[in-house]
């Protein structure tokens, strides 16, 4: 199993965090919403996998290419 660092692809603030720690995930999957600009952006999972941890909380700002999730890929 490999551990896969999510990143986000924008600067925004999360808006909604939708799965939680130790959830199975597939390909595509949403983990959490980010807010920018007045429009939601997912981000999805890249793998089928386990989430292992849910970096910002919801209602915190995040950089783009700032990691936002770690996941434990199954395969």
């Amino acid at each position: 199993m490999a551990r896969i660092e999510v990143e986000s692809e924008v600067t925004g603030r999360v808006w909604k965090i939708v799965t939680e720690t130790g959830a199975k995930v597939s390909e595509g999957d949403t983990l959490l919403i980010l807010e920018s600009m007045k429009m939601e952006i997912p981000v999805e999972s890249p793998c089928d996998g386990k989430v292992l941890e849910i970096l910002p909380d919801e209602g915190e700002s995040v950089n783009e290419e700032q990691i936002v999730a770690i996941l434990d890929e199954t395969t």
